[in-house]
């Protein structure tokens, strides 16, 4: 069995949930083809994110990362195209860290770019119904430090194709927010799911009926 290795952030700038992990602990233990997923709660912390997640993949050897996090105020499923070395905190994280212009990783590259097909995974979102698109900024918080630090360990290991993804807020964070978009957990998990699919068959999802006909709990 091969492993794909999802991570989803704790509750972070006052939130009392984070939609991501929400979403992404619905995932452990699912399969599609040879492929079963692994999940892993990710603090909302600094360096503290990374080691989290490169602990968790030391253990279950993944093919893929697939990291996700929160974008309040995106209305959909934005997949992150690259990852920069820069921690410029707009609040304080977790741990109460707020760099200004500081690297990820100090005399590491500029950026990395995910090695996630990223393309083909919004393609195939769209042909789900699902609203998604490709997106060119991770911001420069916890999220892009993630994706940058762990594109850099996929790197190192050669072995792992790794990424990023933002998910908007949950309906229930929203009913204090006006005009903020929201999108329903279950839309979330057929995102996962959907992804999981691409990743398992590669470019043969293109041929394969991908709507997922089962409820999501």
């Amino acid at each position: 069995m091969k492993t794909i290795l999802i991570t989803g952030f704790d509750p972070f700038g006052g939130e009392p949930i984070n939609p991501a992990w929400e979403a992404v602990k619905t995932m452990d233990g699912y399969t599609d083809g040879d492929y079963k997923v692994v999940t892993q709660m990710v603090p909302t912390v600094r360096y503290t994110s990374v080691d989290t997640v490169k602990a968790a993949a030391e253990e279950c050897q993944p093919d893929f990362i697939l990291c996700v996090g929160q974008a309040g105020g995106r209305p959909d499923i934005t997949v992150e195209r690259v990852a920069i070395n820069c921690d410029d905190f707009r609040i304080p994280d977790n741990g109460g860290n707020q760099p200004e212009d500081e690297p990820v990783v100090a005399d590491g590259p500029s950026a990395y770019f995910a090695t996630l097909p990223i393309k083909n995974i919004v393609n195939a979102l769209h042909q789900n119904g699902i609203p998604a698109k490709v997106s060119n900024t991770a911001g420069t918080f916890v999220c892009n430090h993630l994706m940058y630090g762990v594109c850099h360990y996929a790197a190192q290991k050669g072995n792992i194709k790794a990424g990023f993804m933002h998910i908007p807020y949950l309906p229930s964070q929203v009913v204090d927010k006006p005009n903020q978009p929201s999108m329903a957990v279950q839309t979330v998990r057929a995102t996962l799911e959907t992804i999981v699919h691409v990743l398992a068959h590669g470019e043969s999802y293109k041929a394969q009926d991908i709507n997922y006909t089962t409820p999501h709990e």
